[in-house]
């Protein structure tokens, strides 16, 4: 039911986010979420259609001009980021789709509990587990893991917002069959396989990325694991050489997911290309005047 405060539909239920993706579903469509760094962005990207609207920290970088990956750098408060960009950017031109919350859950100085709160508060439907540590691995994960920064409080997150009648949406980026497993057991909803940095586009990765064949393996890989777990589960990719439809089509088609999560493939690849175009066609306007001066 819309909510009455804003009688435009948001936020929702867990259960009102979960029906709405299943009828989608039942349509025959593909579920898709996109990442929104402006209010711009999440207008238009809802007018195209999308399912769920999702607000990190990293999309402020990415919209300035920087490689998305300054999100999980200390250049800022990734959680107080979120919250600002959702606070007076996004809830207020949003007009139907649920909008999910990026949060930091191994920020050591907030008590997450008490900021899942906060997230529900401002009008969120969700949550999802950006900044990620999922994505970080081989010396520097280690240290993460052993001084209480670990994916655990991500995982505990999850759980924390099922079981304590928070009552929000989780959908959740991992990066391996470990983590899609305690993710589906801490009751997740759905679960986002990241294959890595997006490629393409101005400030994307070229080299530190893999082939789609290799990203549909570790996809399926991901999706196994959560389905020894649970088979009530929504599964979508993201990342590395997943940034055009039809590298989002091969990976449905060739394992278990029922969509795709766009960040810089969708957000900042369509604004790089649509104002070259523009402007290039803006440059081939005729100027009479310039040649009489």
């Amino acid at each position: 039911m819309p909510n009455p405060w804003t009688g435009i539909g948001n936020p929702y239920t867990r259960t009102e986010v979960l029906a709405r993706l299943h009828a989608t579903l039942d349509r025959g469509e593909p579920i898709i979420a996109a990442g929104a760094g402006t209010g711009i962005s999440a207008k238009f990207i809802e007018q195209g259609g999308a399912d769920l609207l999702i607000i990190y920290n990293s999309g402020r970088f990415r919209m300035s001009g920087h490689g998305s990956t300054a999100g999980l750098m200390a250049y800022g408060d990734a959680n107080a980021v979120a919250m600002e960009i959702g606070e007076y950017e996004v809830l207020p031109v949003v007009e139907e789709i649920p909008v999910i919350c990026g949060v930091h859950a191994s920020d050591p100085r907030r008590r997450i509990w008490h900021h899942l709160l906060k997230v529900k508060d401002m009008g969120f439907s969700g949550i999802n587990n950006f900044p990620t540590h999922t994505i970080v691995d081989g010396l520097f994960r280690r240290v993460l893991e052993e001084t209480g920064m670990s994916i655990q409080h991500e995982v505990d997150m999850v759980e924390l917002s099922q079981k304590t009648g928070i009552d929000l949406f989780s959908i959740v980026y991992v990066a391996t069959p470990e983590e899609s497993r305690k993710m589906a057991e801490a009751g997740a909803d759905a679960i986002i396989a990241h294959v890595g940095c997006t490629i393409g586009g101005s400030i994307g990765v070229t080299e530190a990325t893999c082939t789609l064949q290799e990203a549909a393996k570790r996809t399926q890989e991901i999706i196994l694991a959560a389905q020894s777990v649970r088979k009530d589960i929504i599964f979508l990719s993201h990342g590395g050489p997943i940034c055009t439809p039809n590298d989002a089509a091969y990976i449905n088609e060739n394992s278990g997911t029922v969509g795709f999560v766009g960040a810089s493939s969708i957000e900042r690849m369509g604004v790089e290309e649509s104002l070259i175009r523009l402007t290039q066609e803006f440059k081939q306007i005729p100027c009479p005047a310039a040649h009489k001066r």
